[in-house]
This record gives structure tokens, C-alpha cells and sequence, in this order.
């Protein structure tokens, strides 16, 4: 006789319970054998002292989240939902707007600051936050933020502080930015080489900014059109406009003809001509 421990598991039991009911099949009348009566007593008392356990959606108190893959809940398109790749693209869109539209309004004109510094003073907090570069009227060369982000210029209105050039090259500014850079009466150079973020409508709304002086334009680099050119009649004492190609369309190059027959002292010249 084999002796059999009471700790072995329910499914060997029941598999060696299965092989003896298929020895007793060919012979119904046959006696039961000992052993497999002892078999069928100890399934049936495992049986019973596995009684308590309860399949695990049913567990009192909570519902367990194994119950996604019960046979009744029919889940199995979404555990083949799961085993697919994941699609980051829609998520990574949201990062971006959501990024974009805390910059917009972080670009907003404060109207605090402008009355704290001045329209000079505060636009060039502005840009050299940004990372951009400032020339001061009757000051020698461009001030720059260092590696920290810092720069060292009045917290305060100073009537000795003029701004004469900007230099906004690869700078992230949106249209609600040009806010902070619109009243600059005294602006000879103007750069926007390398913004993506600006178009047409920023080039109107610089067009009808406070620049009675401005000489120098760069839109190199830049997502202007020749629909946008027009607009730039405003500027009366415009000499230099620095476009990424001259002759890049037929449409441009009639745009650019049409703006220099109305401003005279006008010479406009391709990006690459200019930035080496």
C-alpha cells in the first residue's frame, strides 16, 4: 500500500482519483478497492477544509481588482488593449499645449512693471529673462544674462537707460510677448532671427509699435509670410530688412518690390548675406 500524506494537493488527488475511476469502468459490479475509497475520503475532506476560500471578486469588503480578468466580465479586448503598445503621442501633444499656454500667459503685459521701470527698463528685463540681448543708447556693447540667468540692471525707473537695440534671436516668444516690447522710441535694431513662434500677426503688431526710429529688421529664420510684408509701410524710417530669401517666391519678391516703392530708403537682403 502506498502511503499517500494528507498534505499532498487537491489536483493530485483528483487526477489519481480520475485514473482509478477509469480502472473500475470496464466492470461496474466490481468492488470498490480500499485505497480508492481512502482516495475519495481524503478529496472530499480537502475539499471541505477549502471550503472557506471565496473566488477573489467576491471578497467581502472590497472589490478586487482580479475581477477585471474574470471569465464573466467579458475583459478580453481590454487585456488586448493592454498587451499593445502604448501610444504616448496624444499625451505628449497635451505636455506640449499645456507648456505653451503657461508660457502665453507667463509673457502677458504687467502693467506694474512698465510703471515700476519704464517701457525701456522693463522691456529689457523681458528680454534678457529670455535669454535674449540689449543695447543700451550711448552705452557701449550688448548686455547678456550669464550662465545663471542673472544680469545686473536697474530695479527701478532710470532716465539714463535707453534702450537701442533688441536682440531676440531663437527666443520662444508668442504674440502676447510683443506686449512688453511695443513702446521703445528710441529702438534703431530690432532681431527675431531663428523664433519659430513668429508669423504674420506678430509682424502686424510689431508694424504698429512705437518704433519712430527703428532702421534695422530681422525676420530671418522666422514663420513670415509675404502676406506680412505689407504691414511694414508703418515704419517710416526702416532701411534694412533681413528676410530668409529674397527671390524664395514670385509672391515675396512682388511683396518686397511693392513695400521698398513705398519706403525708398528701403534695401532688403536675403538671411544668408547676413548671418554667416
Amino acid at each position: 500500500m502506498l502511503n499517500i500524506s494528507r498534505k499532498c494537493t487537491t489536483r493530485v488527488l483528483k487526477r489519481t482519483l480520475i485514473l482509478c475511476q477509469r480502472e473500475l469502468a470496464g466492470d461496474p459490479n466490481k468492488e470498490r478497492s480500499p485505497f480508492l475509497k481512502r482516495i475519495r475520503e481524503e478529496f472530499e475532506a480537502d475539499k471541505q477544509a477549502l471550503s472557506w476560500r471565496k473566488t477573489p471578486p467576491q471578497v467581502d469588503g472590497f472589490e478586487s481588482k482580479l475581477k477585471l480578468f474574470g471569465n464573466d466580465d467579458q475583459t478580453s479586448d481590454y487585456i488586448v488593449m493592454m498587451q499593445k503598445p502604448m501610444d504616448i503621442s496624444s499625451w505628449l501633444l497635451a505636455k506640449k499645449n499645456k507648456k505653451e499656454k503657461q508660457e502665453r500667459y507667463m509673457q502677458q503685459f504687467v502693467p506694474e512693471r512698465h510703471n515700476i521701470l519704464g517701457s525701456d527698463l522693463a522691456s529689457a528685463h523681458f528680454v534678457l529673462y529670455r535669454r535674449g540681448a540689449v543695447k543700451f543708447l550711448n552705452m557701449p556693447g550688448w548686455i547678456r544674462a550669464n550662465e545663471d540667468g542673472e544680469f545686473n540692471l536697474p530695479s527701478k525707473f532710470d532716465p539714463q537707460f535707453k534702450v537701442e537695440g533688441l536682440k531676440c534671436d531663437n527666443m520662444t516668444l508668442y504674440y502676447e510677448g510683443l506686449d512688453n516690447i511695443r513702446w521703445l522710441q528710441h529702438l534703431k535694431f530690432l532681431s527675431f532671427h531663428n523664433v519659430g513662434t513668429f508669423d504674420d500677426w506678430c509682424l502686424d503688431r510689431v508694424s504698429g509699435s512705437q518704433f519712430d526710429k527703428i532702421e534695422v529688421l530681422d525676420i530671418s529664420g522666422t514663420k513670415c509670410t509675404y502676406r506680412g510684408l505689407s504691414c511694414l509701410y508703418r515704419l517710416n524710417s526702416l532701411k534694412l530688412l533681413i528676410v530668409d530669401d529674397v527671390k524664395e517666391s514670385i509672391e515675396f519678391e512682388l511683396s518686397c518690390s511693392m513695400l521698398q516703392e513705398v519706403l525708398l530708403n528701403l534695401k532688403i537682403n536675403s538671411a544668408s548675406a547676413v548671418h554667416v
